[in-house]
């Protein structure tokens, strides 16, 4: 799917904080009525990425859903693709299955996999995916790990698109060659072009984007700061900024968090920063942000709501599509 080639989706995180998965069934409802077009799920430290999924697709037919992104290392083969084809079973055409090769500290310190060789590992997984969603039986060995005799017995009617989440060129060059998709994360809108030049094919582009709307800019800074020193110090977000060209501006903030001053680092963080990374404003100065992103060429932007002296309720109602 090319950018041009359909109107952009309109897409927010699932689940909401302090809402409980049995509490979403009222707003899967309310975010369609709403004109949400999808709902996206990640898998860090919470709930898994598929769960909210199924439980989407089951109670409401008219949202896509879309996981952003299950890390490639932690679940063996034969098990992510069963759990892909489970979701493509219960949602059929309405499922995007996101691919990555996640971080060090989820897969390492997290889980007790060793993180190694996370380009080739994921590249490999996305292989194996598309090969066993395609019901053909696996007997091969990739260069990162071996399956031999696995087939799935309950077949894929409609192999749901990949996409894989990527930073960096080698990565971006991958999905463009590989994947039905890409997933970007941590970047702002002037960076969609130089990371859309690195994919090199119209394959659809997603991105979370992390929204606090309140006119409040010193309270939505002062959260952004705290996210941003916590992520972008993870290698892999590190190295994405510096090809982004950061280096300067956060090599301040890398230090100090290495040198174990955390509160130091996350002084560090400038405004500029911030407001590059982190949409934040009022609702209409938060959408016209986002339109930003998908003037860009990004073609699902995924929105993650960081409700910050508004109600949960009236932030997704202030931010939905118009």
């Amino acid at each position: 799917m090319s950018p041009s080639s359909t109107s952009p989706r309109y897409a927010i995180t699932i689940p909401f904080d302090g809402v409980t998965l049995a509490e979403h069934h009222d707003w899967f409802t309310r975010l369609a009525d709403l004109g949400y077009s999808d709902v996206w799920s990640s898998e860090v430290d919470g709930v898994d990425g598929f769960t909210p999924l199924a439980l989407a697709a089951a109670w409401e037919a008219r949202l896509r859903v879309g996981v952003a992104v299950t890390p490639s290392f932690t679940r063996g083969p034969a098990l992510l693709a069963m759990s892909v084809a489970a979701m493509a079973e219960a949602a059929g055409d309405r499922f995007l299955m996101g691919l990555g090769a996640s971080s060090q500290p989820v897969v390492e310190r997290w889980n007790s996999i060793a993180y190694d060789r996370p380009y080739a590992h994921t590249r490999d997984m996305l292989r194996f995916l598309r090969r066993a969603l395609n019901n053909e039986k696996i007997d091969e060995a990739f260069e990162t790990f071996e399956v031999h005799g696995f087939r799935l017995s309950r077949p894929v009617a409609v192999r749901p698109p990949l996409l894989l989440g990527a930073l960096r060129p080698r990565m971006l060059r991958l999905a463009g060659r590989e994947a039905d998709g890409v997933i970007l994360n941590w970047l702002a809108a002037s960076d969609v072009a130089r990371c859309r030049e690195e994919i090199g094919a119209p394959i659809t582009v997603a991105a979370r984007l992390f929204v606090i709307p309140t006119r409040d800019a010193d309270t939505a800074r002062a959260i952004g700061r705290r996210m941003i020193s916590s992520y972008l110090t993870v290698n892999a977000y590190a190295e994405f900024h510096r090809w982004l060209g950061r280096s300067e501006m956060l090599q301040p903030v890398w230090d100090l968090w290495a040198a174990g001053d955390r509160a130091g680092a996350t002084r560090a963080v400038s405004d500029n920063l911030v407001d590059q990374l982190i949409i934040h404003g009022s609702f209409d100065a938060c959408r016209e942000h986002v339109a930003r992103y998908v003037a860009a060429g990004v073609d699902v932007p995924i929105l993650a709501v960081i409700p910050a002296g508004v109600e949960l309720e009236d932030a997704v109602t202030g931010l939905a599509p118009r």
